[in-house]
């Protein structure tokens, strides 16, 4: 679903990607930690179409994004670290625009199962985004993703700012996610949440992807040591 082929990106001289070879498949959630700068937030960049690569490849469900993000951005969804939303509109709201934009229309019924289906609290369903927490703006952006029928998720820092329980919540949507078949790529500083709700994490480093290996069998205080070793 996402494939890096020799991804490179640089900046005059320089290098914030170098040479990266990245698979992620179906039900697989990808968890890519690293300090700032370490090249997590260029990768989706290069993925998303917000950059161009130096060199090299990145492919979505087998589209070059470089040739045609438009079309490869179909088979997206994106949630940054803080879900921009309309403050105005209520989550329905939002999320109907939000669908309509991509090409779908849904029924207020359709719309609220969307919701419940992330958690959303239906009190919250009819009231403005502005006076939403963080938790709850990240639940609507997440049924945004599920109302475009995505079939690959991007995350930059999703957990950023969240409180222990929209944490918790947050990583079993995701890990339901994970099940239904689709494909997650999250750049995350949470060593324990990564270890908790991801299948394969990696380790970055100036631009480099130093260590990639499955979750199964592994103690966050392992990947705790590991990644202090390498930064």
């Amino acid at each position: 679903m996402l494939q890096a082929i020799n991804l490179t990106k640089t900046y005059n001289s320089h290098t914030a990607l170098s040479s990266l070879d990245l698979n992620i498949d179906k039900g697989e959630v990808f968890c890519l930690l690293g300090q700032n700068g370490a090249g997590k937030t260029t990768t989706i960049n290069l993925f998303l179409g917000f950059a161009s690569p130096t060199s090299g490849q990145a492919l979505v469900n087998g589209i070059e994004v470089a040739n045609n993000a438009e079309q490869a951005r179909k088979h997206l969804a994106y949630i940054p670290e803080v879900v921009m939303l309309y403050p105005h509109l209520s989550s329905m709201e939002n999320l109907d625009f939000f669908s309509r934009l991509a090409g779908f229309e849904y029924t207020p019924k359709q719309l609220q199962d969307f919701l419940a289906r992330v958690g959303l609290q239906h009190e919250a369903f009819e009231k403005r985004m502005g006076g939403h927490s963080k938790g709850m703006r990240q639940k609507v952006g997440i049924a945004i993703a599920l109302a475009k029928n995505a079939d690959v998720l991007l995350m930059d820092e999703p957990t950023s700012g969240l409180d222990p329980k929209a944490t918790a919540e947050f990583t079993e949507l995701v890990k339901d996610l994970g099940k239904e078949g689709k494909a997650v790529l999250m750049a995350t500083h949470d060593i324990f949440n990564a270890v908790e709700l991801g299948t394969t994490i990696g380790i970055m480093r100036r631009g480099e992807l130093i260590h990639q290996m499955p979750t199964s069998n592994l103690m966050a205080t392992d990947v705790q040591k590991l990644y202090l070793e390498t930064i």
